[in-house]
């Protein structure tokens, strides 16, 4: 699909990354003795609403809108870099790393979280809440432009909840500032402090998982944070509209969601078994039901918080969080990974196939798939779409595990879990990742989550199809 003004609205999304790299600086009246490092910030946010100005001035031009989202998000990761790396204590890819797994909301990191000053403490997370949203979802929340909707479908937005595109991101914008508030007053209530309530919330909602902690939410030795981090993190893995549904008391329509039982079965199914897993390794059964819990939660959802270290988990209990972080979370929400709702059509395919073999050939059977408020007949060209991504996904899964392998001498077992984490957006990690990790290694991490935050056909449209509309 086409946008008639191309040119303008890549402007406007350069002068909007620019406001991005302003937002830090709010942090500065609490922080006084940070303003040292403004300009760290200051003068890339400067530069890009400059050029992104120019921009906007220039002939009109058509573009295809999967082209617009994927300059918008690769100029992003190349600006949000700029600090990190004028900071002075990272290499440029080490910038462009940290970058990419904030705006991608994965959440791993090379940085000494417990040094860092609070501006860049609150950037991280605001990076993840904005990339958690999306970068059209942001610059719509300001600007309407002709082609909205192309624009909004093109970044992974499948449902328009509201009668307009408008209105649609409006109401998403509310929703996601209200749980931002409720989030860090409930984190503060349990013993968090504020500015750790606020970040932890911004990176929960968008399931990003950037702690101001190197234990992560671990640190804080608190089962109420827990089940607030595994709240949040539910919100933030659950589909828009259904998150609507719940947002206006519609509790029935949405535990009908066929992805909402999908989550609820698999919670049901791995959590039991991780504790027997976990148990038998010998660690008590309570402190058991706990791990596997929260961090089956935080797998699925693609979030990435963490409240131990996995290199004593028995193989078995990694393996099924790696599956967890492959499944991933709600279609057209912040999560990544195949998604809930795809893997839920192929399950049902799979069950339709195996009862057809078991009853008489004239006899007629239907599947369906509720999306809360409606039920849609499951058909070949769902099942196709869910078929071909999943097997794409799991093919680009396989070729980033052995490559990371390869270059990082980690063992298959841990490459498996990276790079599932990497391409999922998820950022738990069993070691491989950190501050002396090789270039190579973060570059395949880094081509990893592009891939798992765009769903990897939104690049091959921008890069393949309609190659003369540029």
């Amino acid at each position: 699909m086409l946008h008639r003004n191309g040119i303008s609205v890549m402007g406007k999304m350069m002068v909007l990354e620019g406001g991005i790299l302003f937002v830090p600086l709010l942090v500065l009246p609490f922080y006084p003795k940070e303003i040292v490092l403004a300009w760290k910030f200051f003068v890339p946010a400067a530069v890009s609403i400059a050029l992104g100005m120019a921009v906007c001035h220039r002939k009109k031009r058509k573009m295809s809108s999967s082209r617009l989202v994927v300059f918008a998000w690769l100029y992003g990761f190349a600006f949000a870099a700029v600090p990190f790396w004028l900071y002075g204590n990272l290499t440029p890819v080490q910038a462009l790393f940290e970058s990419v797994s904030g705006f991608t909301t994965t959440g791993l990191s090379v940085l000494d979280v417990e040094r860092l000053p609070h501006i860049f403490l609150f950037y991280r997370g605001f990076l993840q809440y904005v990339g958690g949203l999306g970068f059209v979802m942001m610059m719509l929340l300001f600007i309407q432009e002709k082609d909205s909707v192309t624009l909004y479908q093109a970044e992974g937005h499948p449902d328009k909840l509201m009668p307009t595109i408008g209105k649609t991101v409006k109401v998403i914008g509310m929703m996601y500032g209200f749980f931002l508030i409720a989030g860090t007053i409930l984190y503060t209530i349990f013993g968090m402090p504020v500015f750790d309530g606020i970040v932890h919330t911004m990176c929960a909602l968008s399931t990003g998982g950037f702690s101001n902690r190197l234990d992560s939410i671990g640190y804080y030795h608190s089962l109420p944070i827990e089940w607030i981090t595994v709240l949040l993190m539910l919100i933030g893995t659950t589909n828009f509209s259904l998150l609507l549904l719940l947002f206006r008391g519609r509790i029935r329509d949405f535990l009908r969601a066929s992805e909402i039982r999908f989550l609820a079965g698999l919670t049901i199914i791995t959590v039991p078994v991780m504790t027997l897993f976990l148990t038998k390794s010998g660690i008590s059964a309570g402190q058991s039901t706990e791990l596997a819990f929260f961090n089956a939660f935080s797998a699925l959802s693609t979030t990435g918080y963490s409240t131990c270290s996995y290199r004593e988990w028995p193989q078995t209990a990694l393996g099924i969080m790696i599956l967890l972080m492959i499944i991933g979370g709600g279609i057209g929400s912040t999560a990544g990974g195949i998604k809930l709702g795809r893997v839920c059509r192929l399950m049902k395919n799979l069950a339709w196939n195996i009862k057809k073999k078991m009853i008489p050939d004239r006899t007629v059977t239907l599947t369906y798939y509720c999306k809360g408020t409606e039920k849609e007949l499951l058909d070949r060209t769902q099942v196709e779409e869910a078929s071909t991504y999943a097997q794409t996904y799991l093919l680009v899964y396989v070729v980033g595990t052995i490559a990371l392998t390869f270059f990082s001498g980690c063992t298959l077992l841990e490459g498996a879990f990276e790079f599932a984490s990497s391409l999922g957006t998820v950022g738990l990690s069993i070691g491989v990742t950190n501050a002396g990790t090789t270039s190579v290694c973060l570059l395949i991490e880094i081509i990893g989550m592009i891939l798992g935050r765009l769903e990897i056909f939104v690049l091959i449209q921008a890069f393949f199809k309609n190659r003369k509309s540029f």
